[in-house]
């Protein structure tokens, strides 16, 4: 007798914390959301919130000597059936049968003693209980009581983590993220091994209540960067979440700029450090593509490879990506501009082999140079989309044979060929900048058709200003050169080596600026 009342006195000091930790009072003050304490009442709520679902799986059963009434619901495809078989139905129906007071079986003993699944959670609405039935939990319901627990034992069918296909690299991790939202936390969470690393959760989309993550340390990320992420996801109103490009859209600093002011990446090392560095990262369910926040325009140039390689062939490839990017930008402008204004620049026997080439030929030059970058971004778009193999196939065949036709019918010049090709495939060399460069190509190259050099040159000029006025959460797009910051030109186009560069940019945050207290060059062994 007197193990049955320690027993009472202990599950009623349970159930008063497990209220205290739930927000029990603000959840029952809802008293048109709370749920009723029948378990008829609550068997027909199911039933009307999820009529016409033929993947609704609704067990009932007894539990104890009286036979107290019980079920469980859950979405077919969405749990474990092992998980439920042993670990929830096993238990209540074989451990409390022996049971013979009803009054000693209620949710918090059923949490406490009963059920040995590693994630139980009592929630107190309708609402809680449709977004964890939803987001494949298992909730059990028990007569008598005005709550219900909810029990994860999730199961998602995916694919397996491998290499990403956009981020090609030679060194450094190949695991990329994939499409299972607690997967790419723990895949973040391997990498940085700190209680510092902060993981808010959201639900964003009226129909789709998509998780949305924001992973952050404390101690590096700026408080304002962090408030202003969490403001502009809470003021998402929309309908479905199906991929970060939702949540990209929604919070770049400027949206109608060709410019990309949000970050995105595949793998999980270049997310980390970005993240190490004070920045905010963000993870949605069901994209294998995370987002970070702010993006600065030189990061467009760097590459997670870029660390792992040594200082000074990593200063030599964004060399050749920057100057990539301006030949993929102006080369086509450059060739209008000179041939059509300023030919005296251009070296005699150059002139005459130009001249040569495209003597003849019945279209303008900046016909023919429009025309060709168009059939190029054709054949890479087919490229792209069609399978594998013949896309592969589509794309290399393609541009030859149309090449070649197209020299020997007289349509284009065999250097107008020469200049385009050389322009695609340098824009494969800065892929964040790939769009931006297919928008302002064309533009351009209108502008060097009527005005020559200085257009060329007035279009320079714009970019610029435009890239200066562009802020990425509050940040200046063009730091550090933009404005100027001598400790973050280590980092910039040349890289320096890691024992020079004891501190995290200071362009990014202010706190815990220090990587290391000391980094000494190392002395050669004599």
């Amino acid at each position: 007798m007197v193990k049955k009342i320690a027993r009472k006195i202990k599950l009623k000091k349970l159930i008063s914390e497990s209220k205290k930790n739930s927000d029990y009072e603000t959840e029952v003050s809802k008293n048109a959301n709370s749920l009723p304490e029948s378990i008829e009442d609550n068997f027909k709520i199911i039933q009307s919130t999820f009529e016409g679902s033929s993947d609704l799986n609704i067990r009932r059963f007894s539990i104890g000597a009286n036979k107290k009434k019980a079920f469980i619901v859950n979405i077919e495809g969405l749990y474990d059936k092992r998980i439920i078989n042993e670990n929830v139905l096993a238990p209540l129906m074989e451990d409390l049968i022996e049971k013979t007071s009803s009054e000693e079986i209620d949710i918090e003993y059923i949490k406490s003693y009963i059920l040995n699944a590693s994630s139980l959670a009592i929630i107190y609405t309708i609402e809680k209980v449709t977004d964890n039935i939803l987001d494949g939990s298992t909730i059990l319901f028990l007569d008598g009581e005005s709550s219900a627990l909810s029990i994860n034992a999730k199961s998602r069918k995916h694919r397996n983590i491998d290499t990403p296909m956009t981020e090609n690299k030679i060194r450094g991790p190949h695991e990329g993220f994939i499409e299972v939202l607690s997967t790419n936390i723990a895949l973040v969470r391997n990498i940085i091994k700190s209680p510092d690393l902060k993981v808010e959760t959201f639900k964003i989309g009226r129909q789709t209540r998509t998780n949305i993550c924001l992973l952050y340390i404390k101690s590096l990320a700026e408080d304002k960067v962090v408030e202003e992420v969490k403001k502009r996801l809470d003021s998402i109103d929309i309908d479905a979440i199906l991929e970060s490009g939702y949540i990209e859209e929604f919070i770049e600093d400027a949206p109608l700029s060709p410019f990309p002011t949000v970050g995105n990446t595949e793998t999980p090392d270049k997310f980390s450090a970005k993240i190490l560095e004070g920045r905010v990262g963000i993870l949605v369910d069901g994209s294998p593509m995370a987002l970070t926040v702010p993006y600065l325009f030189i990061e467009s140039f760097q590459g997670s490879e870029d660390y792992y390689a040594g200082a000074i062939v990593s200063s030599q490839l964004r060399l050749i990506r920057f100057m990539a990017f301006h030949i993929n930008l102006f080369l086509p402008a450059l060739y209008v501009a000179l041939h059509g204004f300023h030919p005296n620049i251009i070296p005699q026997k150059l002139l005459l082999t130009i001249q040569v080439t495209r003597e003849g030929l019945p279209l303008p030059v900046i016909v023919e140079a429009a025309g060709m970058i168009i059939i190029w971004e054709i054949l890479r778009e087919a490229g792209v989309r069609m399978p594998r193999p013949i896309g592969e196939a589509l794309s290399i065949v393609g541009a030859l044979i149309i090449g070649q036709v197209a020299v020997n019918a007289g349509l284009v010049s065999p250097l107008m060929i020469i200049v385009v090709s050389l322009t695609g495939i340098v824009s494969l060399l800065t892929p964040p900048l790939m769009d931006a460069a297919t928008v302002l190509r064309i533009p351009i190259l209108i502008f060097a058709s009527a005005f020559g050099l200085y257009g060329v040159i007035w279009c320079y000029f714009f970019m610029i200003i435009h890239l200066t006025s562009i802020r990425s959460f509050g940040m200046p797009y063009m730091s550090p050169a933009m404005p100027f910051n001598l400790s973050g030109m280590k980092d910039y186009i040349v890289r320096l080596f890691w024992w020079l560069m004891k501190t995290r940019p200071r362009y990014i945050g202010r706190k815990e600026l220090q990587r290391a207290e000391d980094i000494r060059m190392p002395s050669p062994k004599k």
